[in-house]
């Protein structure tokens, strides 16, 4: 029995405890085992974050020795800055010295001209589909959701060629031009639009506001939650992006961080270490953007799930 299991021990004695002095009043016992047990769950889900701090700052001589920290008097020697100080040298390429932070800004560039492209595109396509009628929507929207059916790997043989064709490869172009039109996107904006009554979009045309117009001083601004939903989720994607990048981009200076990482864990390298340094850097951008959007994720999601 270890530390961990007569801690739990502890706190069911406790809840046994506060249920046998006040039989008659049991919720505090139960209010307290609720708190307990969310509690509990939290530090479940915190635990692997955790960890992932605590071996990113060991020393690689000690990275499996402890689950967590080691012990307090080892501090000295055992915890340190080795892993970010081996992350961020040089490593010579076929363009000359590369440095890790050049790969925190490809991958923050490729990822936000990619949400930019597919919100653009998605949001009037979406808009198209909400508010305007015309000869064939219906069979269009059929192929655009058959389409969503088709696993993207099985099309990456034809992109493939098609962007060596056009002479696009190693290049940032290959990554954002084949999803500029986001179908998914489409028809979260379409869920968002329907319910934004015509009589706006009428006395909008009357006082001689253009389409476009419209669409970006009328419409865009109350779709804002689910255009901070549909922004965050595709942030996410580009950024943990992996198969494109390893796939269209050739020189090392021009590599995201997901390929650049898995290249401290393969067949010829084990730098388990530096990895999880990289690994607690890459987490850091995408958990800032969704603390400033959460409010704008959860509403945008739950305004798009309840409108038909």
């Amino acid at each position: 029995m270890n530390g961990i299991h007569i801690f739990l021990l502890c706190l069911a004695a406790l809840f046994v405890l506060l249920y046998a002095l006040q039989p008659k009043r049991p919720k505090i016992a139960f209010t307290y085992l609720r708190y307990i047990v969310l509690a509990l769950i939290a530090a479940m889900v915190m635990a692997p974050f955790f960890w992932l701090l605590c071996s990113a700052f060991k020393d690689s001589s000690v990275l499996m020795k402890y689950t967590f920290l080691p012990p307090i008097m080892n501090w000295a020697k055992e915890i340190n800055l080795s892993n970010f100080r081996e992350l961020f040298k040089s490593q010579p390429s076929m363009e000359g010295n590369v440095y890790f932070w050049q790969y925190i800004i490809n991958s923050l560039f490729l990822a936000s001209i990619t949400t930019i492209v597919q919100m653009f595109f998605s949001s009037m396509g979406g808009y198209a589909l909400a508010k305007y009628d015309f000869k064939g929507k219906k069979i269009i929207m059929f192929f655009m959701l058959a389409s969503m059916m088709i696993p993207g790997v099985v099309l990456l043989a034809p992109v493939y060629k098609l962007i060596v064709n056009i002479g696009l490869m190693d290049t940032y172009w290959a990554l954002v031009l084949p999803g500029a039109c986001s179908v998914f996107g489409m028809f979260l904006f379409r869920q968002a639009i329907v319910g934004i009554p015509k009589d706006l979009i009428e006395a909008g045309r009357i006082d001689g506001c253009s389409e476009f117009s419209i669409y970006m001083n009328l419409i865009m601004p109350l779709v804002r939650p689910m255009t901070g939903a549909f922004c965050l989720v595709t942030f996410l994607g580009s950024w943990n992006n992996f198969l494109g990048p390893q796939v269209y981009i050739n020189a090392q200076s021009k590599l995201t961080l997901p390929v650049v990482l898995n290249q401290y864990v393969g067949v010829y390298a084990n730098q388990y270490g530096v990895f999880l340094a990289g690994t607690l850097l890459a987490i850091i951008p995408p958990a800032i953007l969704f603390f400033c959007l959460q409010k704008e994720f959860i509403s945008g999601l739950s305004s798009g799930a309840v409108k038909g």
